[in-house]
């Protein structure tokens, strides 16, 4: 990691905050964070992500371990899709200007790893067969999402997605081993 990304990094975690005023350095030297970033709230593939993270949170946080999720759209549908998957009580931070994503390392994707064959499938898949449904656009769709696991000595596990439709075990990730 550069030296300017690490500067960024750290710049980003005691800038930034919570919906509840906590700045995100604070948090992540208290206990491991899992920081993950989202893209829009229309995104199949962000619905799947947080009904994966419904399914895991329990095992998650019995480890110690805190979810705090990234998005950078308008607060009110983002709060629908936690209220639908039952993540109310988790932590959010709104990145409209994406900077928190820019810091992590987090791209924009291109033709192909948004809407290439296996992207399709997969969205199908997510959205059809699995009933995460498909909304509308409601922030930057070309936005790639990413996972990190934060400690007070920084990130010890990162998962950046190389295209929309990858699928990460969230649970893997909150494990602390470092890989």
């Amino acid at each position: 990691m550069s030296a300017l990304r690490l500067h960024e990094i750290v710049e980003a975690l005691h800038s930034v905050r919570t919906q509840a005023g906590q700045p995100l350095a604070e948090l992540s030297s208290h206990s491991p964070v899992l920081l993950v970033f989202l893209r829009h709230a229309g995104c199949t593939f962000c619905r799947e992500a947080l009904g994966d993270l419904a399914r895991a949170q329990r095992d998650i946080e019995a480890s110690g371990t805190r979810i705090v999720l990234v998005h950078m759209g308008d607060e009110n549908p983002i709060c629908a899709l936690l209220e639908r998957y039952g993540l109310t009580n988790v932590d959010r931070i709104c990145d409209r200007e994406q900077r928190l994503y820019a810091a992590f390392g987090l791209k924009r994707g291109n033709w192909w790893q948004l809407l290439g064959p296996r992207v399709w499938w997969r969205a199908f898949q997510a959205g059809v067969l699995y009933g995460h449904g498909i909304g509308h656009v409601s922030a930057d769709s070309a936005q790639l999402p990413g996972a990190f696991l934060l400690g007070p000595a920084g990130i010890l596990k990162r998962f950046r997605h190389r295209s929309a439709a990858d699928r990460p075990s969230y649970r893997d990730l909150a494990d602390g081993r470092a890989r």
